[in-house]
């Protein structure tokens, strides 16, 4: 569409307040890839501190997941995360934006076109994921 954009998500909004750093450290030249499920239903991007987030497009949900060697073991239940912004309200779990790791980034992603497997690219490692409850979004 030429005059607006179809959908918008909000994937770093957290970041603002780090505008400065980024730029500082060229980490606001980084491209991060997009990936769509089998049935454009959900998108998936790369953030910072190996951290990567889905989209639902249906349910406008989201999750930030990690890709960790925690999570690498075989069977192991990948755990929501969230960032808080800077000075806002944390819960025990919340990460907050101060506490990012801007040297590890995932920025390649890939979902297999039919099934519930994804690939993610984060520095040195690739993480492969499969969804063992065939859900749409964890």
């Amino acid at each position: 569409m030429e005059s607006k954009p179809l959908e918008t998500y909000q994937v770093h909004d957290y970041l603002r307040s780090k505008l400065c750093s980024l730029y500082e450290n060229d980490c606001i030249f980084d491209k991060f890839e997009c990936a769509w499920n089998g049935s454009d239903s959900v998108i998936m991007t790369g953030a910072y501190n190996n951290f990567f987030r889905m989209f639902d497009r249906n349910t406008k949900r989201d999750v930030t997941l990690e890709a960790s060697r925690e999570s690498s073991k075989p069977r192991a239940v990948l755990k929501p995360r969230r960032v808080c912004a800077a000075g806002g309200k944390r819960r025990k779990d919340d990460i907050s934006v101060d506490s990012l790791d801007f040297t590890k980034k995932i920025l390649h992603t890939a979902w297999h076109p039919n099934e519930n497997i994804i690939a993610i690219a984060a520095t040195n490692n690739l993480y492969i994921f499969q969804d063992k409850l065939n859900s749409e979004m964890h």
